[in-house]
């Protein structure tokens, strides 16, 4: 029998797992012309191709889980709404200065957060992860390839973002479940290391 503690972790797995699904769903059904094609293609691969937007959108959703209750996916939402505004930002040319630091901060922030393993009130750190999260919005939307649909790239990193959310909430809920906490702590350490050295190179 399991308890309510690892029914209610194995459901929000399960709701991460079925969103990402269905947000993913229409994309396979609808016709994508070769501009829209090129957008969702390079919008997909892009938080993958940087190891500081990978790391951070992880350490977003280890620090939800260790925040628990309606911060699992408050948390998540909030940078994933912020990121598709910097997006439009950085799709429509306009130059905002200290982007790349913004990122190294993100990184290194969180990092120390989950360390940490500090608890904010819900709404400051919702506003903290969006203020980050409009950083690598911009840098998203100021790299999309000239002959892409921007619809489709913002469509892309969107998805990826929330794929990239599910495997540091999943990875945080197993480590509760496996009673390893320290895990996320360490990996938090890590993250903030990385954030560190962003800052130096």
């Amino acid at each position: 029998m399991m308890n309510k503690r690892t029914r209610a972790k194995r459901t929000v797995f399960q709701l991460v797992c079925m969103l990402v699904m269905l947000a993913a769903a229409p994309l396979a059904q609808a016709h994508i012309l070769p501009g829209q094609m090129v957008g969702l293609a390079h919008g997909l691969a892009h938080p993958f191709t940087g190891m500081d937007h990978l790391a951070a959108m992880v350490a977003v959703g280890f620090w939800a889980t260790q925040c628990g209750g309606r911060a699992i996916w408050l948390v998540p939402l909030s940078f994933v709404t912020a990121m598709s505004i910097g997006g439009a930002i950085g799709m429509s040319g306009m130059t905002v200065p200290f982007i790349e630091s913004g990122i190294a901060a993100s990184v290194l922030v969180l990092g120390l957060l989950i360390a940490a393993a500090v608890r904010l009130p819900l709404a400051a750190s919702s506003i903290l992860v969006g203020s980050f999260a409009l950083c690598h919005g911009i840098a998203h939307g100021a790299e999309m390839p000239v002959n892409a649909s921007g619809l489709a790239f913002g469509v892309g990193f969107v998805l990826s973002t929330i794929v990239l959310h599910g495997w540091g909430i999943a990875l945080g809920l197993l480590a509760r479940t496996w009673g390893s906490p320290r895990f996320v702590q360490y990996a938090g350490a890590g993250a903030a290391a990385f954030g560190l050295y962003l800052f130096i190179v």
